[in-house]
């Protein structure tokens, strides 16, 4: 299938590190500035227009919302590459929303990451898969969340939107867990509070929000087209071994894609990917052999809007 009217090139979004995964999972996933710089650069040179990025303590490797840890790759990866720079405020588990706005608000980046919603996060599974662990802060991170409740209530979005967006002339990628988020966006759009067009992130296989089902793929985007007709940009993301396939199979329903070691450790059944690059080198060998056009970050940078390197805070 080739690409459609609507989608004449495909955004590859890539999350470099995030705050799920831990240390012990993947001796890959990037920690230090110095490795998220090198493999941030590395995806955008295979091929991702839009780097997604969460800090972490270089020592622990757990999540950070220091502004200084973003502040030391944030330049870096500007000076080095052309790609949009999309900084999260999703953070960690356990952070507050002030924690989680301290880096955007320094670094006024291009865009942000927006949870629409609070839900139930919950990763504890994945603790039942190690035996032993790198650092003493891993396990409870994860165990924990079977009594952890990620917020963002229609306040937390509200400020997020006014102080990064109509402040800074930040974007957003749209987080969307489940159906009811996909609404939750919709009434921002209502009060006009944010504007078109809108990059609508479709999350699936996070236990705590909807599945990685095909019929879900397909309501998801049927009730997206519904909500904002032609005003939006949707891209799609699976967590672990769905990663490939439901991107895949949403690129040819009109969308874009994000892979990354935030949102899957593996290159393929039982093999931990070597690096980030390598995740998008796969997605991108994929949609080239379907006869898709790649879009460079200039292209996202139209599509989506946005206010442009020139003008962010690093």
């Amino acid at each position: 299938m080739s690409a459609s009217k609507s989608n004449p090139k495909v955004i590859i979004t890539c999350a470099i590190t995030g705050g799920i995964h831990t240390p012990t999972m993947s001796d890959a996933l990037p920690l230090t500035p110095d490795e998220i710089t090198a493999q941030s650069v590395a995806a955008a040179e295979a091929g991702a227009a839009i780097l997604h990025l969460h800090a972490r303590d270089p020592a622990t490797g757990k999540p950070s919302p220091d502004p200084a840890l973003f502040m030391e790759f944030l330049p870096r990866i500007k000076q080095q590459t052309n790609a949009v720079l999309n900084v999260t405020t999703g953070g960690g588990l356990n952070m507050t929303v002030e924690d989680r706005l301290a880096a955007p608000l320094v670094a006024k980046p291009e865009m942000c990451s927006l949870n629409m919603g609070s839900m139930n996060f919950a990763i504890f599974p994945l603790a039942d898969r190690y035996k032993e662990w790198k650092h003493d802060w891993e396990e409870p991170y994860l165990r924990g969340t079977d009594d952890f409740i990620f917020r963002n209530t229609f306040r937390d979005i509200a400020k997020i939107i006014q102080l990064l967006g109509k402040d800074h002339g930040t974007r957003f990628e749209h987080e969307c867990y489940d159906v009811g988020h996909l609404y939750n966006l919709a009434h921002f759009v209502d009060r006009k509070v944010i504007e078109p067009p809108f990059f609508v992130q479709t999350i699936f296989g996070i236990l705590g929000g909807i599945a990685a089902d095909w019929d879900n793929l397909h309501f998801m985007k049927k009730t997206a087209d519904k909500l904002f007709g032609k005003d939006y940009v949707w891209s799609v993301l699976a967590a672990g071994r769905f990663q490939l396939p439901f991107v895949t199979q949403g690129a040819m329903m009109g969308g874009n894609v994000r892979v990354g070691l935030e949102d899957n450790l593996y290159i393929g059944k039982g093999k931990l990917a070597s690096s980030n690059a390598e995740q998008v080198t796969k997605i991108r060998t994929v949609l080239e052999a379907l006869d898709y056009e790649i879009a460079t970050p200039e292209d996202a940078r139209a599509m989506l809007n946005l206010k442009g390197a020139d003008r962010v805070g690093f």
